[in-house]
């Protein structure tokens, strides 16, 4: 019955976004991610990660050939297919807040998805197939047709508390996932339509989350937009993704259009209602095909959401920081006040609690299980966030100064907490399941924690505070410079009495703790680049046992991150071709995932993930400055 039969390549996918959910889509023309109404719900669309988990299908009944593109600077993806008979369009968006021409992109969003068939060529039979099955596939839903029909009608889709509303002109048949046609509402696997369009024909879907459920604080009566506010809303929302990038995005250099890519997709993965920003649109994608290390990534760190503002720095615009400052603020509440330690990430409206199950009636992506729900890293102990959360704030002074009282004492407090626990051990940047450790990345980002604040004293209103930071900043780098270096290995290394690399080790030299050329620094990065890498140049995070089974991929951050270093270092043509390595995995629709696999060179992890496009954008930005500065002398 499905016309897919899931696991294509992470690589084959787009994303959709409204910054306040998100969907994938794959060139095939089926929507197999989507979840209503945040990033965090439960999906609607779940195929991604199990064959009946759900999905949405617009494509030729006949054998074509297809292509793809965003629609300018936007997020709006049109999927051209191509048979013997004709040509058609398929045209999708998360449909915006109608209005939004270039600020507070998610402001009024309407929870919809858009997807609009246009025949341009001949005559194509399409194949429209949909099969919602929300909370990752565990409900089947009933599937009526309401009062309405044809061009201002549709489906009525009810499956516990889930209401959808499916706008629409065709006329479907209802069947079961035995293939027999049913009557409405009798627990209906999947609707299918065939529509036989012609040059210049049109046809619009939309997909309506809420649906106006009282519950969900609507009417109570079902929501369809007729084709032409289909088409409306889609114009809207190209217009609206093509004003922020206008009035945002002013980055001049070397790879723009990848970087401009980055900063659009960065801002994506942001929520609107409440600031946060998020890893990656998804769960569970695998860091080796196959594999246990299946996570969920759909809530906001600390450290993942602060590196994305300061990559917005270069890419866009961040306006979103001070609201991003203010959200931290008011979830972390007392926490800090209180003595207590800054929880590493949280719900994206502010929850604190992200208990981890496993989803066992979901195979998971190419069989890589479990699939995973929440993440049980949310209470670990990771002493760099604070280090994370004031150097984004040293970077983006300018849109912090409006901030609140209680988000300025919220800082202030995080260079305290920074200086009075960073001789403790805890679970590192790369949340090691295991035993804590005094890793060298956590004790570094303790010393940017206060090296920052004390640049910032004054806008914190804490020059109070200034001799003690300076006095353990003092002591940091004391304790880093004599325990994180090994002689044996001629670097520094993950962790205090080990030998083992850790990529993160480069970041001694971007957040200016050492001097790029010096000796300990360059020994390091030739170390990682030497021994630290595949046989593609692209660098893992780390060699060593970290408990758990199986292995990973290499790191297109880390990558980045090498090429970054280089560039500091004044070796530009090497940084040049490392970021080109790395930047080689982009997607065609210049998307990057957490990880390529060493053997087959495919993408894995969660995707896109953000923490790549932050590697791209800030090495690109520092290659682009050192060439500026060589060429000044």
């Amino acid at each position: 019955m499905n016309s897919v039969q899931g696991s294509e390549p992470i690589a084959d996918y787009a994303l959709l976004s409204d910054c306040c959910s998100g969907a994938l889509v794959s060139t095939a023309g089926s929507v197999d991610w989507l979840c209503f109404p945040r990033f965090d719900s439960p999906s609607v669309f779940g195929r991604l990660l199990g064959p009946e988990a759900g999905f949405w299908s617009i494509r030729p009944a006949a054998s074509h050939s297809s292509t793809r593109r965003y629609l300018g600077p936007t997020m709006v993806l049109e999927t051209t297919h191509t048979t013997a008979e004709g040509r058609v369009t398929v045209t999708d968006a998360l449909a915006l807040g109608e209005g939004r021409r270039g600020h507070e992109l998610g402001a009024d969003s309407p929870g919809t998805l858009l997807r609009q068939v246009s025949c341009t060529q001949g005559t194509v039979d399409v194949d429209f197939i949909l099969s919602v099955r929300p909370d990752y596939g565990l409900a089947r839903p009933l599937v009526s047709w309401p009062l309405l029909r044809g061009a201002d009608g549709g489906l009525l889709v009810r499956a516990g508390d889930v209401v959808l509303s499916v706008s629409t002109p065709a006329s479907f048949r209802l069947s079961t996932d035995t293939g027999t046609e049913t009557g409405a509402g009798a627990g209906t696997d999947s609707v299918h339509a065939r529509l036989t369009l012609r040059a210049g024909d049109v046809a619009g879907f939309a997909l309506h989350s809420g649906a106006g459920d009282p519950g969900a604080g609507g009417s109570g009566a079902p929501v369809f937009w007729s084709p032409t506010e289909i088409a409306h809303r889609l114009e809207d929302t190209v217009h609206g993704w093509t004003s922020w990038s206008a009035i945002h995005q002013n980055y001049r250099g070397p790879w723009q259009e990848l970087v401009a890519g980055s900063g659009r997709i960065l801002q994506a993965l942001s929520y609107f209602p409440s600031g946060a920003i998020v890893a990656a649109p998804t769960t569970s994608l695998p860091e080796v095909a196959g594999g246990t290390r299946n996570w969920d990534y759909r809530y906001s760190w600390i450290r993942d959401a602060s590196m994305t503002l300061q990559a917005l720095w270069v890419a866009a615009c961040p306006d979103e920081a001070g609201k991003f400052f203010q959200f931290l603020a008011t979830a972390a509440a007392s926490q800090l006040a209180a003595g207590e330690e800054l929880q590493i990430m949280f719900g994206i409206g502010g929850e604190r609690e992200l208990p981890e199950r496993e989803l066992d009636h979901l195979p998971g992506w190419r069989a890589s299980a479990p699939v995973r729900v929440g993440n049980g890293a949310w209470n670990q102990r990771q002493l760099d966030v604070y280090g994370e959360l004031l150097d984004a704030a040293a970077t983006l002074p300018e849109y912090l100064a409006e901030l609140a009282p209680e988000a300025r004492k919220f800082l202030a407090d995080a260079a305290d907490t920074a200086a009075a626990r960073w001789r403790s051990a805890d679970q590192g940047i790369w949340e090691v399941r295991g035993e804590p450790r005094h890793y060298l990345h956590s004790k570094l980002m303790c010393w940017v924690a206060v090296d920052r604040a004390i640049s910032l004293a004054a806008m914190l209103q804490s020059t109070e505070k200034v001799p003690h930071w300076t006095e353990a900043r003092d002591a940091m780098a004391a304790s880093i410079r004599t325990e994180g270096w090994s002689g044996t290995a001629n670097a520094y290394t993950q962790a205090y009495g080990s030998e083992d690399l850790d990529a993160s080790a480069l970041m001694l030299a971007i957040v200016g703790f050492l001097p790029p050329d010096d000796p300990c620094m360059i020994a390091t990065i030739e170390a990682i680049e030497e021994r630290l890498t595949d046989s593609r140049g692209l660098v893992y995070r780390y060699l060593a046992d970290d408990g758990m089974a199986g292995e990973e991929g290499t790191f297109l951050l880390c990558t980045f991150w090498l090429a970054h270093a280089l560039a500091l270092a004044g070796r530009t043509e090497r940084a040049r071709a490392v970021f080109e390595r790395a930047a080689a995995f982009a997607t065609d629709l210049g998307l990057m995932a957490e990880e390529v696999a060493p053997d087959s060179g495919e993408l894995l992890g969660n995707f896109p993930q953000a923490f790549s496009h932050i590697g791209l954008v800030n090495a690109a930005w520092a290659i682009s400055q050192a060439e500026d500065r060589a060429a000044r002398h």
